[in-house]
């Protein structure tokens, strides 16, 4: 229930970003228009990606949110990563096509940019988003798809920032190449952004350890556990932000089988995952010395 009403609150955050954003981004090509602006046409651009970014996000949320089934057992959960990865392909074409517009105004010289109209759309942009930006934080830490619609915002809150930077030294010296400039600052801070969303989504799709997980303390953990010998075969990934999955092949003592105890081990050992690591999903295969080393002759 706590999961499915996640979702819905997610979904009802992208709502109302995407239409702050889709606003902000009406305002900014008129704005753009009067004020013959590149960096705010640059801006209105990334809003651009950004609002495709949030449809996308809202989807992957949608589909996230669908039961498991027999050919889907962990479910949809994963295409909120697919939604993340499509978010940052997104924000790499727009970093590069703001930067050869930027370089290409340098080149061929400024023409006349109204820095009041500028200054004033940008204002508006600035507000806007930063009230999206508050709207979706709360959900940022705990799904890589609102993370991606997150930093999308944050994105055009900077570029917001920028243009109104450039508008006011236009306004102040004159000195119009602040314009570009501005555009090529704005490309300069998707960058990064890009990268690191990209590689959250390639940690998750190459199924690698959570950035946060120490294995080795988690395997330290079990062993320590009564009852326990060894343990093995340790594998951790994560279905999506925030999701990890666990399984090992934990060696017991005879007398764990004999006394009829595994159950109780059983709920030691994922009670242990949990609260500890806040591992929801824990597989563990008991199994005796002997079989363990017949695993190991068989490996070898």
């Amino acid at each position: 229930m706590s999961h499915n009403h996640g979702h819905s609150a997610n979904r009802n955050r992208l709502l109302i970003a995407m239409g702050i954003v889709a606003t902000v981004l009406v305002v900014e090509v008129v704005g753009a228009w009067l004020s013959g602006s590149l960096s705010l046409l640059a801006d209105a651009g990334h809003m651009l990606s950004d609002l495709t970014g949030l449809i996308v996000a809202l989807l992957a949320t949608i589909v996230a949110a669908r039961p498991a089934s027999d050919r889907q057992t962990f479910g949809y959960r994963r295409a909120e990563v697919f939604g993340a990865l499509i978010n940052g392909l997104i924000l790499l074409v727009v970093a590069v096509g703001v930067t050869i517009g930027a370089i290409g105004r340098l080149v061929a010289g400024e023409s006349e940019v109204q820095s009041i109209p500028m200054l004033i759309v940008a204002a508006i942009g600035l507000v806007a988003n930063l009230g999206a930006l508050l709207l979706l934080r709360p959900a940022a830490g705990h799904s890589i798809n609102m993370r991606g619609a997150y930093l999308e915002v944050l994105g055009d809150l900077i570029g917001s920032v920028t243009v109104i930077v450039a508008a006011v030294v236009i306004l102040a010296t004159g000195f119009v190449q602040a314009d570009a400039i501005a555009s090529l600052l704005i490309a300069v801070f998707i960058v990064p952004r890009a990268y690191l969303l990209l590689r959250d989504v390639m940690r998750v799709l190459s199924e690698a350890a959570p950035a946060d997980t120490d294995v080795a303390e988690i395997r330290d953990h079990i062993r320590k556990t009564p009852g326990v010998v060894a343990v093995h075969d340790v594998h951790v990934w994560a279905i999506t932000s925030g999701a990890p999955v666990f399984t090992a092949h934990v060696v017991v003592e005879p007398s764990v089988f004999s006394s009829g105890k595994t159950g109780d081990l059983l709920d030691e050992l994922s009670g242990c995952l949990s609260k500890h690591f806040d591992v929801e999903h824990s597989t563990f295969q008991l199994e005796p010395a002997e079989h363990a080393a017949h695993e190991d002759e068989f490996h070898a």
